[in-house]
């Protein structure tokens, strides 16, 4: 497969505020993300060329782009759990390359905060027959999923209880702070590692601050040829690798599953980083927008994305490795925990923040000197999983 290193360049981005927007429909925070984006490039809907649109509840079909005003153009609707808005972006700029076109938009929406969607006792993604099969396998939530992650993770490594809650509501604590520098966040409030480890269970060890919510959002992106890209921008930001990568549920039907790594996170980055020519992610990549749905898989991202020695996520978390004066910022803009976790908008709500950071426009948390910028989704559950990473820059080379 053809390596997109230096030949696509992001040119204009938008997102809409996430959160309960029960002021907004779907058509509204896709013209928010989406117009934001246009004069972000110095273009308008005229000139985009193909579009595709990522959803996992809130489309049927690329009509749904109706309000945008797109003139006639092919337009596609993707979904890929919440990996969709990375997909979204991920078919955008394979379109370019084929020289399919030379304008491409990719969105991002999600509205789950009217369909009643809890996270909680939501659709179970096997056990209620929503991926086609034939409905027999195991059926769990979200929360039980990650929580078997964290006791294992515990056992293996040696972590009382106590200390790996602790270890948690550091992530935690972190990502609430980031949160409250980004007026687009849906939570915007300070924790207390106390707060966080006292929280009311959902499912141990996880309490309710270790968990995600459910907001609703839309995310945009304009890519071009980066042979193109600064006839629109002075400042464009460089595609360096996207890879998805997608299991066979080997996790969930392994008796050996060690529920302390997602083989599909650890093969999406391996890609990456070979893609992209790093070496060493922890010392090359400036900043990092991982899924952290739920804080023991942030945890866990690290390892699996190398930032981390395999059960050594500990000592950096410690260290305040991952924190904004750290040596490699993580969800400097809240993560999903803060800004909130519209399925199809989160991949390009990541790439967003990673966009404006590389282009030292992200305010008050902004990092010091990025050149590298890195996004992580993870569809599905624990042993069931579609993972992604992208990687950006903002030079060539």
């Amino acid at each position: 497969m053809e390596s997109l290193k230096d030949k696509i360049a992001i040119v204009g981005m938008g997102c809409s505020k996430f959160g309960e927007r029960w002021d907004a429909g779907v058509e509204d925070l896709l013209v928010e993300a989406a117009f934001e984006a246009f004069q972000d490039a110095g273009i308008g809907p005229k000139d985009i060329q193909a579009a595709w649109i990522g959803t996992v509840f809130s489309g049927l079909s690329a009509i749904t782009l109706s309000p945008l005003g797109l003139q006639y153009i092919p337009m596609t609707r993707v979904e890929n759990m919440c990996a969709t808005g990375t997909e979204a972006l991920r078919a955008a700029s394979y379109a370019i390359i084929a020289g399919a076109c030379d304008i491409a938009l990719a969105i991002g929406v999600e509205k789950l905060k009217d369909s009643g969607t809890t996270g909680v006792k939501g659709p179970s993604i096997v056990g209620d027959n929503l991926d086609g099969t034939s409905g027999i396998g195991p059926g769990y939530s979200a929360p039980a999923s990650f929580a078997y992650m964290a006791t294992r993770y515990f056992n293996d490594y040696k972590l009382a209880p106590e200390e790996g809650k602790r270890l948690l509501a550091e992530i935690a604590v972190k990502n609430h702070h980031n949160g409250t520098l980004n007026p687009k966040a849906h939570f915007k409030n300070e924790l207390s590692v106390e707060q966080v480890v006292k929280a009311p269970i959902v499912a141990w060890p996880l309490g309710l601050f270790d968990c995600c919510g459910v907001s609703d959002g839309a995310a945009a992106a304009i890519v071009t040829r980066a042979d193109l890209a600064k006839n629109f921008r002075a400042d464009p930001i460089y595609m360096k690798a996207l890879n998805i990568c997608v299991g066979a549920r080997q996790g969930a039907i392994r008796q050996d599953y060690d529920f302390v790594h997602i083989e599909e996170n650890v093969l999406a980055s391996r890609k990456s980083y070979q893609e992209a020519g790093v070496k060493n992610p922890r010392k090359e990549i400036s900043i990092a927008e991982v899924h952290d749905c739920f804080t023991i898989h942030e945890m866990i991202v690290y390892e699996d994305l190398g930032f981390s020695a395999r059960g050594r996520a500990q000592d950096d978390i410690n260290a305040g490795a991952f924190t904004l004066k750290g040596d490699l910022p993580v969800n400097t803009d809240g993560g999903l925990k803060c800004f909130g976790h519209p399925l199809g908008a989160s991949g390009l709500r990541m790439m967003y923040e990673v966009y404006k950071q590389l282009q030292q426009k992200a305010g008050p948390r902004q990092v010091k000197n990025p050149r590298l910028g890195l996004t992580h989704n993870l569809g599905g559950n624990a042993g069931t999983g579609i993972g992604s990473v992208c990687i950006v820059g903002n030079q060539k080379g």
